[in-house]
């Protein structure tokens, strides 16, 4: 079985595509052959030593496949199923095991590709609208990074729910795809407060959903409302500083959050709930996953200089 893995850590010329040995489920797993393979910016950080991980290691948490083999006591999938997972071990790979209660199944109406590039990106869309601020019509929001692969469903999601969204994105071209899935209103970075203000009156946005984290943060907390919501899900630019909690006071008793998925999804309840909805909206076409660019495993450190580019929108796949 081939899988991408690396024995140190560094620049993408670590990855090595290698023969590893059949995998065997223990107790609670399932083996899945893979058909496609997200590719996540967590796992640049984890490539590069940035979060430590046990060595050597093959990359990658999301995925979607058919189960081939299932461990003792499993009994919520079964071998020939179509499952999707953000929690497999190794996903850069031919085969991958991850826990089966972790699995979501789908049918045939949903693809391969649209289910590996939803779990991970749509699960967080899902608890950041539902959740972390669950948005209402009429509600005003600002949605960073908004051509990225969460982006673009946020700014789908949010639309559909009745809010109004201001999108953010670096080009025109990112800026007119982000228009496309919803958004009433894109800009620069730059002009990101002076657009705010125009928009809403003076009265600032109820929400910013902010990955960017480093360079956006002092203006998502300019563009909100008293008593408003900042959702800091994710640091593309980089971590925030520390914060002196003051800092909130002085723009309108502001509420900032920190959250991360695997809180919203630690319950296969919560898990079961979320993956429904979202596979619900793709199969009725409320949902649209967009997938900008495919690679063979073998070309996985292709992906990873692409996403770190930052000329990629939407999703980005490895096809076993």
């Amino acid at each position: 079985m081939k899988a991408i893995r690396y024995h140190v850590p560094g620049g993408v010329e670590v990855f090595r595509y290698e023969d590893r040995p059949d995998l065997v489920p223990g107790a609670g797993e399932a083996v899945v052959r893979i058909g496609a393979t997200g590719v996540n910016f967590i796992e640049v950080y984890q490539r590069k030593g940035q979060y430590a991980e046990p060595l050597p290691a093959v990359p990658g948490s999301e995925a979607a496949g058919v189960v081939m083999a299932v461990g003792a006591g499993v009994s919520t999938v079964r071998v020939g199923d179509r499952v999707a997972s953000e929690s497999f071990h190794g996903s850069y790979a031919e085969c991958a095991i991850a826990p089966a209660e972790r699995l979501v199944r789908f049918g045939p109406d949903v693809s391969m590709e649209t289910a590996a590039a939803v779990m991970l990106q749509g699960l967080t869309a899902h608890y950041l609208l539902y959740s972390t601020y669950p948005i209402r019509a009429g509600d005003w929001c600002v949605v960073h990074a908004a051509a990225g692969g969460v982006g673009l469903l946020l700014c789908q999601l949010a639309r559909n729910l009745g809010a109004h969204v201001i999108a953010t994105a670096s080009s025109d071209a990112k800026r007119s795809l982000a228009l496309g899935a919803g958004a009433e209103h894109a800009v620069d970075y730059a002009g990101l407060v002076a657009a705010v203000q125009e928009y809403t009156a003076g009265r600032g946005v109820d929400v910013v959903y902010d990955s960017v984290g480093q360079a956006t943060f002092t203006d998502s907390l300019r563009c909100i409302r008293r008593r408003g919501t900042l959702a800091l899900f994710g640091q593309s630019s980089g971590p925030v500083p520390p914060v002196d909690p003051q800092v909130l006071n002085r723009h309108g008793s502001l509420f900032l959050t920190r959250p991360t998925l695997a809180h919203h999804v630690a319950t296969t309840t919560e898990l079961a709930e979320r993956s429904s909805a979202l596979f619900t909206w793709i199969r009725d076409k409320t949902l649209t996953v967009h997938v900008d660019r495919r690679y063979r495993l073998a070309n996985a450190a292709e992906a990873h200089v692409a996403l770190e580019s930052r000329s990629t929108t939407g999703k980005l796949l490895l096809i076993p």
